[in-house]
Parts: structure tokens; sequence; C-alpha cells
């Protein structure tokens, strides 16, 4: 039986169109979703839409629609986007959905037995565009941190949960298993926040001032606070508390999230399983921002960058490949045309492309397109091999990518490139060409660089599925196999002299064609 995987994005809000932000967050779940099947792991990838609150009836009311005809509409918009952005995902979660509601209120039901919920009359700062009450020292001058506008002082009468009575549980567990929350930065910001006194958390909103959420099953005159609907996806989409799915991936549950609800995901939810009787889950991950001109991207200021019309101008792969780049995964990155262009054109057309085509036009130059059968007594007394080169990229690249750390991934496959490259120059094949007495030699520099290509095809296909079939079609491989899940993919990339002697290779292509500015 293989080890199950199981990954979550945030469900995302519907009060706006899927942005460059939400891309990165599921694309980044995507690509390790990918590499947890190439390591023949039984992997299962959610994520779905967060439909009730305050901002979704205003955005409702602002496009003239009813509030269930608006959140159709944009979480269509959602699930219609991922698989252009060629996302495999297993299940898509809405909170409307019955299923989620029925368990919302049957958690709700259990913490209230068990008097962990009461009722209070409260006087706080409340953030609209949060939906959620802020202490004075989470402001930054008087401002909400996400939305830079002042929170509005409420006074009313609502339902608490007891964070407070599980603070040191929390701290202690986030203490004790130092990769609970990772990267490392903000596992101590969760501490910091900690080692204050945690006030409890309102889980209620009056029906007077909101009506589109889950009714309260002890008081109807109140409905849920979205976070404490939105938490509980994780379990309710794989059919928690007897569902096959939740024994099974639970246990393995990793949640990858952006670093603005940090605070939900690292206090609240823990604390929530805890007070339900509920394990909590394995990982917390967590990635910084894409700043446009060193600002958030957001609605509210008007610089949301939409995926669709950009992957229809570079590609999907291209796409795909500059977002796990271009940001080390935990701190911000700014993004821009000109970069995306300039990744396209040096990494992908120039490093990769230039490699693939060279050494397919050099195997039909000098070999009629055949693989050769290299003399392995020759290999090893010129010493002419890349295999050392390419396990080290593997396990590097198994590293990075066990740690969410795609940027180290994609930096090890491109170091083995950049080896390759390097590898023609000093062997100079055009030079071994000309001389009968080199045959052997220079068979064995084309079979080594076409080994290279086929481990550069597959170690790429976590972010690059469409470039990585490519690839090893022309390389005479089996493009389905990492496909079919047969057995550990990247085992068989640290194996050498797995092309088979005799092998049709397909002409060159360009797989990446510079783009001119």
């Amino acid at each position: 039986m293989t080890d199950p995987f199981y990954i979550t994005t945030p469900i995302y809000y519907v009060n706006a169109q899927p942005h460059l932000g939400h891309a990165y967050t599921t694309i980044a779940a995507d690509v390790s979703c990918r590499y947890n099947f190439m390591e023949k792991k039984d992997v299962y990838f959610q994520t779905g839409t967060d439909e009730h609150g305050d901002k979704i009836e205003r955005a409702a009311r602002a496009e003239g629609l009813g509030v269930k005809e608006y959140v159709d509409k944009i979480s269509g918009l959602f699930k219609d986007l991922w698989p252009e952005l060629k996302i495999k995902y297993n299940y898509f979660i809405r909170t409307t959905d019955p299923s989620h509601i029925k368990l919302v209120r049957e958690l709700l039901q259990r913490i209230y037995d068990a008097e962990d919920i009461y009722f209070h009359e409260y006087e706080g700062l409340y953030c609209f565009g949060c939906e959620r009450f802020y202490a004075e020292r989470e402001l930054v001058n008087g401002k909400c941190p996400d939305h830079n506008r002042e929170p509005e002082l409420i006074k009313e009468s609502n339902y608490f949960f007891r964070m407070s009575k599980y603070q040191d549980w929390l701290m202690d567990h986030i203490e004790s298993t130092p990769d609970f929350i990772r990267p490392k930065r903000y596992k101590n910001e969760v501490l910091a926040f900690l080692r204050e006194p945690l006030e409890d958390l309102c889980i209620s909103r009056p029906k007077s001032r909101l009506k589109w959420g889950i009714p309260l099953p002890f008081d109807n005159d109140y409905v849920t606070y979205v976070w404490f609907d939105a938490l509980i996806n994780y379990i309710s989409g794989l059919g928690y508390p007897d569902g096959d799915l939740f024994s099974k991936f639970w246990p393995a549950a990793q949640h990858i999230i952006a670093k603005d609800i940090l605070k939900p995901h690292g206090i609240y939810w823990p604390i929530m399983l805890k007070a339900a009787g509920i394990d909590i889950y394995k990982h917390l991950n967590v990635h910084g921002y894409w700043n446009i001109d060193e600002n958030k991207m957001s609605k509210s200021i008007g610089n949301v960058i939409e995926p669709l019309s950009l992957i229809e101008k570079y590609g999907i792969d291209s796409f795909r490949f500059f977002l796990m780049r271009e940001m080390t995964f935990g701190l911000d990155s700014n993004f821009s045309e000109q970069s995306l262009i300039e990744r396209i054109n040096s990494d992908l057309a120039n490093d990769l492309g230039n490699l693939f085509s060279r050494v397919l036009s050099m195997g039909h130059k000098y070999f009629s397109g055949i693989v050769p059968l290299i003399d392995m007594d020759a290999e090893n007394s010129f010493h002419f091999s890349l295999e050392k080169e390419a396990i080290d990229a593997v396990e590097k690249f198994q590293g990075s990518m066990e740690e969410f750390a795609f940027h180290g991934g994609i930096a090890a496959i491109w170091g083995l490139i950049r080896r390759m490259n390097k590898y023609i120059d000093v062997t100079s094949p055009w030079e071994l060409a000309k001389k009968k007495s080199a045959k052997k030699q220079l068979e064995i520099v084309i079979y080594n660089l076409l080994e290279g290509l086929r481990v550069v095809s597959g170690l790429i296909y976590p972010v690059m599925p469409d470039a990585s079939v490519a690839m090893q079609k022309h390389l005479g491989l089996d493009a389905d196999e990492v496909l079919k899940g047969k057995f550990n993919y990247i085992d068989e990339l640290k194996k050498w002299n797995v092309i088979k002697p005799g092998t049709r290779l397909l002409k060159s292509i360009r797989l990446f064609p510079r783009i001119e500015n």
C-alpha cells in the first residue's frame, strides 16, 4: 500500500474573480501533488470556494444579483479556470454544499455542548473587509494591515469560542513539532502572537446584520462567523467522521496558504480541531505575497493580474514555471510582465530549449536519429559520464520539493542543465565527429546527453507537464509512463543507462520560442 498525501488550498472567497495570487497557491498545490504522485504516493487534492459572509452579500448587491446566483457565478469562474492552468484536483468543495453545512452545525453543537462556546456582549474594533474583530496590537498605525482602513467600533451580543482555554496546548504543540508551520519565520510569528493573552473568538453574527450564513444550531437568530464555517471544509470534503477518505488522508494533511490568513489557519483551526476532539493536520505551508510595484495585489487597489490573459500570450508551461521559479516560497515576490519575458528567454528558450534542440540535432546528424550503443569499458576509461551530476540533481530536487521549496527544486534542475551545456562545450562533439578514432567517445557523449535530457524531462513534470511529455516523446520514451503510477518515478530518474540503444529519436523542435519585446 502506498503512503497517502492530502493537500489543500484555501477555499477562495467569492467576492471577486480569480487572480494571479489564487493561481499561484493552486498551482503550487498542484506541483506538490504531481511530485508526490511521482513518488508513488496516493494523492488527494482539494480546493474550492468560500461563499458566506457580509462581503458576499454586498458583492451580490453591487452586481444586481441574488446571493445564490452570484456565488454560483463566481465559484464557476474558479472551477473553470483550474483546468486551463493544468491543475488536476480531486474534489472542489463549496461551503454552500449541504454536506458541509450539516457538518458545521454538528461541530458547533458539539463544542457548545462541551461549554466551549458562550454568549457575551462585546465591544471591539471590526474590519468589514476581513469580517473579524481586531485587537489594537494587531493594527498598523491604527488601521487594518490588509485593507489599510481604520476598523469600526462595534458593540453587540454574540457567541464566543473559548480559544484562550487551549492557548498553552497550542504553544506546546508548535514548539514540540518544529516543522508544523513552515517556513520557520511563520512558526515564529504565530508563537510571538501566542505569547500575548489570546482573546476568545467571536463565532457568530446576528441576523439583524447578516443573513447570508449558516444558522447556529443552538440559536436561530445568529449565523456562523465565516472563518468557523470555512475552515471545516478541510474535513467535510473528506466525509468526516465516517468517510474512508477521512481515515485515509487526514493524518497526512498538508495545508498551503498565503501569509495573510496565517492566524486563522495557525491558531483558530488547530484549536477548533482540538476542542472538537479531532486530530490536527500535519503541516501548514505558508507563502508570501505577489506584489505589483511594491504593493500587495488587491482588488481594492485595482492591480490584480488575470492568469488567462498571460497564458494566452506566453503558454501555460511558461506561466507555471515563472510562478514557481520567481517566488522563494515564504517570501514576497514582485510580478512584472517584463520579468516573465526575461525568464522565458533566459531559462526556457536559451538554457533548456537550446540544450534540447542541440542534443537532438546532434543525435540525428551523427547517428541518423538512432540512440547509439556505447562501450561501457570505454566510458569508464574516458570519464565522460553525467551520471553523478544527474543523481545529485534528483536528490537536491527531492529535498527541496519535500519542504515546498519549489524554487530550490527548479534550481537543482537548472544546475544539471548548465552542467550539460558545459559538458557539450568541453567534449566538443563536432570535433570528435571529425575523427574516426573518436567514434566511441562521440557515442558516449551523445548517449550521456540523451540520458541527461531524460532526467530533466522527468524532473520538470510537476511544473511543466506539457513540456515534459514533449521531451519524452522526442527521446523515444513512453511519455505516459509517469502518469501510470506503477512505480516510484523519482527512483527511476536516479538510474542510468535507461534509454535503450537503437531507440529512434524524433526530429528536434523549439520547446520554448524566444519572446521578442
